[in-house]
């Protein structure tokens, strides 16, 4: 009975330790992005930000917010599989924006204990 109890217990504490591992990883190909100096009647400017899942279980992205409303960030709404790519996009409005600018745009994921910060930067031309 004792070695019946030891076995079964052994069982329960390696399942805990796999699923323990189980764990979505988020890495990106860039974190900043630089758009150089551009014209304010170009009205917006866009890049893109590709991450992959380098963890063992789905990546969700649970929100991305810009540090002003200047900046729209839109992403993947779908779990992001171990291995597979997804992308956040980030639009800037240059319209009454002149000078330079350095943006953040923050992630919040499954990834536990990790925000993950991404950077756009410039500097806009007025009208003339």
């Amino acid at each position: 009975m004792k070695r019946t109890t030891l076995v079964l217990f052994s069982v329960l504490i390696g399942t805990l330790m796999a699923f323990a591992q189980q764990k979505p990883g988020m890495a990106f190909e860039k974190t900043e992005h630089n758009f150089g100096t551009i014209q304010e009647e170009i009205g917006a400017v866009t890049t893109q930000f590709e991450f992959t899942n380098t963890g063992n279980s789905p990546l969700i992205i649970r929100r991305v917010s810009a540090s002003c409303g200047c900046t729209t960030p839109s992403y993947s709404r779908e779990p992001i599989l171990p291995g597979k790519k997804g992308m956040i996009t980030a639009k800037y409005s240059t319209t009454a924006r002149p000078g330079t600018f350095n943006k953040s745009i923050t992630v919040y994921t499954n990834v536990p204990d990790t925000v993950y910060v991404l950077r756009i930067k410039g500097n806009v031309i007025p009208k003339k």
